[in-house]
Formats: structure tokens, C-alpha cells, sequence
């Protein structure tokens, strides 16, 4: 058996995931969390194969819990399950330790699929996902320009395009309004912006939003 711990904030999508799970037989969900602190101090005392991770969940998002999860002396596998069906984005979450990426549109049994190939040791991308990162990922030239942004830089941009301001975001990431500064200063910079606005503008151009 198969257990899944689900981590999703938005209630109705994860009875939705929790329900087609419980339709196969071969899976379990052992649990849930529907935010990034409480996914972490769950995964403590909750054995399971498999995360099925919402990477955009308030506090610590899914993207910074990746490197966490994987820290754990007998990590499950990290399958990423996120609204945006960007390139750029499942490579980067690729790239940090996620087993597979699957977008909230993909049809229910690609789902189960996924589940069942990363809990087996496989990698799984969204079909239609992995012709795309083939050719803008895999082309530097093509490569937008968050694609250059650490993570710490991406992770205070996401945050400061949801509305968040320097404070609120330096005590979230437990660091000081200083460094949440410096880090959004080298993130306009990168991305050759000059305003929150501008920020806002960017991630909706660039469907991160």
C-alpha cells in the first residue's frame, strides 16, 4: 500500500485529491497539511512514500519545503502538484529534489500514475509539460529572466507580488527586514524592474501568478 500525505491549503482540493485517492486500491492518504510548517512537523511522526506538495501554500511555500523533506533520514518522495503548468517552474522544483510534477488540470488517472511511478523510485512530468521544458528550459537563450533568480530571490518575489511587505516576509523566513531588502533590491535589479507594480505585471506576463 501506498501512502500518500497530502499537502494542499485550499480545503475543496484537497477533499478532491483525498477522495480519488481513496478510489484506488493501491493507495492510502496518511495524512494532510495545509501549509508548509504544519506539512513539516507532520512528516515527523507520519510515515508515508509519497508528498503530494501544492507549491504555492502560505508560510514556508513548496518550493522551500522540498530541500526540507529531503533532509529527512528516510525521505518520501516529493511529487509537486501546482497550479501553474510553467516550464520554468518545474524545472526549478525539479531541480532542488522533486520526484514529478503534475498540474491541478491534469486528468485524475495521470495523477494516480504519477503518484504510483515516484513512490516506485521513477520521475514523472506532466506530458504536455515535458515537450515544453525540452525546448525553453533546455535553450538558454530562451530562458526568461526569473529563471536566473535563486531561490531565496524567487521565493521573496512570489511573496511581494502576493502583497506581502518586507517585515511580514523577513519574520516569515525568520531573517531580518536588512537581508529581505537586499534581496529584493538583487531581484528588481535581475529582472531589470523598478516597482512592486512592476513585480505584479512581470508574474502575470509570465503566468507565476
Amino acid at each position: 500500500m501506498i501512502r500518500v500525505l497530502v499537502a494542499e491549503d485550499h480545503t475543496i482540493v484537497r477533499e478532491g485529491i483525498k477522495q480519488l485517492i481513496g478510489l484506488a486500491k493501491d493507495l492510502v492518504v496518511a495524512g494532510e497539511a495545509c501549509n508548509g510548517e504544519q506539512l513539516l512537523e507532520t512528516l515527523r511522526h507520519t510515515p508515508c512514500e509519497v508528498v503530494l506538495l501544492d507549491i504555492s501554500m502560505p508560510g514556508v511555500n513548496g518550493l522551500e519545503a522540498i530541500p526540507r523533506i529531503r533532509a529527512l533520514s528516510e525521505p518520501p518522495a516529493v511529487l509537486v502538484l501546482s497550479m501553474h503548468d510553467e516550464a520554468q517552474m518545474a524545472a526549478r522544483a525539479l531541480k532542488i529534489g522533486a520526484a514529478g510534477y503534475a498540474t491541478k488540470d491534469s486528468d485524475p488517472a495521470l495523477l494516480l500514475t504519477a503518484i504510483r511511478k515516484v513512490a516506485a523510485g521513477g520521475r514523472y512530468i506532466d506530458p504536455e509539460l515535458a515537450d515544453r521544458m525540452v525546448f525553453e528550459v533546455g535553450l538558454t537563450d530562451s530562458r526568461p529572466p526569473h529563471a536566473l533568480l535563486s531561490e531565496r530571490e524567487f521565493s521573496v518575489f512570489e511573496r511581494l507580488v502576493r502583497g506581502e511587505g518586507v517585515n511580514e516576509i523577513a519574520q516569515q523566513l525568520s531573517v531580518s527586514s536588512k537581508t529581505i531588502s537586499t534581496h529584493k533590491a538583487r531581484l528588481m535589479q535581475k529582472l531589470n524592474l523598478h516597482s512592486v507594480a512592476d513585480l505584479v505585471k512581470y508574474a502575470v506576463e509570465h503566468k507565476l501568478i
